[in-house]
């Protein structure tokens, strides 16, 4: 996220094919008011959905007395998170502290564990699935069910609503087209010897989500698997080798200042940057690479000890609204609900006619075990491979 560092590592959630054909998160503030009851007297905290407030308008209430939400790890640029804030700033007149845009997943678990019981801490997480999962493994997350919960596919949610997948999108190469001759369309162009220098991605595996997805995507292209992510290591590995890699992490200001003229990041963010530069004079293309089709979900969650917790349910349910699932959907990534929404009439279909086209839908996804195995490597080979 600006866009970085955060977003880690891996999910296990499929993404329908359907919606994949179409297509292819400094410290908070402190709260003046301490978290209100749900109706009956029950304590926010421990509502599991709405029916614990009695309905949305008190659950808004209920929000509203509490009169902020903290976030964590929420760059404005990433898969259209600053319209979102902004519209549900407006929409409910609860303000939002998003703290450490440029954080990772490991950072708001992090935060979650260090300021347990503290004013500053965490609402909401949007954590990499492999996070997610350790985080509801650790007990760290609320039990909340949003009032679409049964429409998210049971492969994309904890049954429990510890998290739930919230959007995603397909690895891909951006190139700023004015300065590279021609763009590299698959991972295997990337060790082309007119790209010296110019190969870059957006965080560092071993806690960055999106440049794990990278070292996933191109493990999948170079003869690896699921269960075997160190071709991916050993290809970068090669990048450096080559000459072609370039250590500076890409965000949207390396972009514009020429740093990184190319990039390997989610397709929602090289695609949202297509049309953010254009009137600034680049021109920014993008490709799926078919040699490497990895896809990937992000999830939401509550915090369990979360000092607003009306404010962080009601944030959820705003989310998973129509109105906040084409939020996503304008930000260039495909928001979970994305078959349920074109069913019933819902999606924009304007914006999902802009995502960026798949030649090669990713319907496999890794399981706990394997992104577990899979980090573990990166982890203990991502340093030597990419060093000198």
């Amino acid at each position: 996220m600006s866009v970085h560092r955060a977003r880690s590592a891996a999910f296990a959630a499929v993404l329908t094919a359907a919606a994949l054909s179409l297509t292819a998160c400094g410290s908070a503030g402190s709260s003046t008011a301490k978290s209100g009851d749900a109706a009956g007297g029950k304590d926010a905290k421990t509502a599991k959905s709405l029916a614990d407030f009695g309905g949305m308008d008190a659950l808004v209430a209920a929000a509203k007395k509490e009169g902020k939400l903290h976030a964590i790890t929420l760059p404005r640029d990433w898969a259209n998170y600053g319209k979102l804030m902004d519209d549900f700033k407006a929409k409910y007149g609860i303000e939002i502290e998003d703290e450490n845009p440029d954080g990772s997943s490991q950072d708001e678990i992090n935060a979650v564990t260090s300021r347990k019981g503290q004013d500053r801490a965490p609402d909401v997480v949007d954590l990499g699935s492999a996070f997610a999962l350790s985080a509801a493994k650790q007990g760290l997350l609320a039990p909340y069910k949003v009032a679409d919960f049964d429409k998210i596919p049971a492969t994309m949610k904890d049954p429990e609503g510890l998290r739930y997948n919230d959007y995603g999108g397909y690895m891909s190469i951006g190139c700023d087209a004015k300065k590279v001759a021609a763009c590299p369309k698959t991972f295997a162009d990337l060790l082309k010897p007119e790209y010296k220098g110019m190969v870059a991605l957006n965080g560092n595996p071993t806690k960055a989500g999106a440049a794990f997805g990278a070292v996933y995507a191109a493990a999948l292209a170079n003869g690896g698997s699921l269960d075997s992510i160190q071709p991916g290591i050993d290809f970068f590995g090669k990048v450096k080798q080559a000459g072609n890699f370039n250590p500076v992490e890409v965000t949207p200001a390396t972009i514009e200042k020429g740093e990184t003229p190319i990039s390997i990041d989610w397709s929602y963010l090289n695609a949202g940057y297509a049309v953010k530069f254009k009137d600034k004079g680049i021109d920014w293309q993008v490709a799926i690479p078919s040699d490497g089709s990895y896809a990937q979900y992000y999830n939401q969650a509550i915090n369990k000890d979360a000092p607003h917790p009306a404010a962080a349910r009601l944030w959820e349910e705003y989310l998973y609204s129509a109105e906040g699932q084409n939020g996503f959907l304008g930000g260039y990534a495909t928001p979970a609900l994305f078959d349920a929404m074109k069913a019933a009439g819902t999606l924009d279909a304007a914006a999902a006619s802009k995502l960026p086209p798949v030649e090669k839908p990713f319907t496999t996804f890794p399981t706990q075990e394997q992104t577990d195995a899979a980090k573990k490597t990166v982890t203990e080979n991502w340093a030597k491979a990419i060093a000198g």
